[in-house]
């Protein structure tokens, strides 16, 4: 089951609510977020709810899969933050940006942490996630 976050902060680790930060893009899929940071972020914390539908969405099509099932994922794993560590570009107006983050999380009571260079693609004003080094 899906959670909604509406008065607590935002999973994406700014101070804002879910419903005025990243609730704003994956609840209403017509309203794109408004750089390459913002939809990282709002990836992560789809990742957190489990949203599908808005992962999907906001995956370029050249690199996007046929389905995401995040229902096998392990109920023993719980994201627990995010650090942006730097951003290129990625700004409106811009075509290319470049977000570098680390996402925390514990599986089975075990910390552990992704490290990403993703690269994101404008098109038409929109903002995708085209792919991303682990490291």
């Amino acid at each position: 089951m899906k959670r909604r976050h509406t008065e607590v902060s935002c999973p994406c680790g700014l101070s804002a609510p879910y419903a005025s930060c990243c609730g704003r893009y994956i609840d209403h899929l017509e309203s794109p977020a408004p750089t390459a940071e913002a939809l990282m972020r709002s990836r992560y914390v789809a990742y957190t709810l489990q949203a599908v539908e808005y992962l999907l969405a906001t995956w370029h099509a050249d690199s996007r899969p046929d389905r995401l099932d995040l229902s096998d994922e392990s109920p023993a794993l719980k994201w627990v933050g995010l650090e942006v560590l730097r951003t290129v570009g990625g700004e409106s107006g811009d075509q290319e940006g470049v977000v570098e983050f680390v996402a925390r999380y514990k599986l089975g009571g075990r910390a552990a942490r992704l490290h990403e260079v993703s690269r994101f693609v404008a098109i038409d004003g929109r903002w995708f996630y085209l792919d991303g080094d682990l490291s």
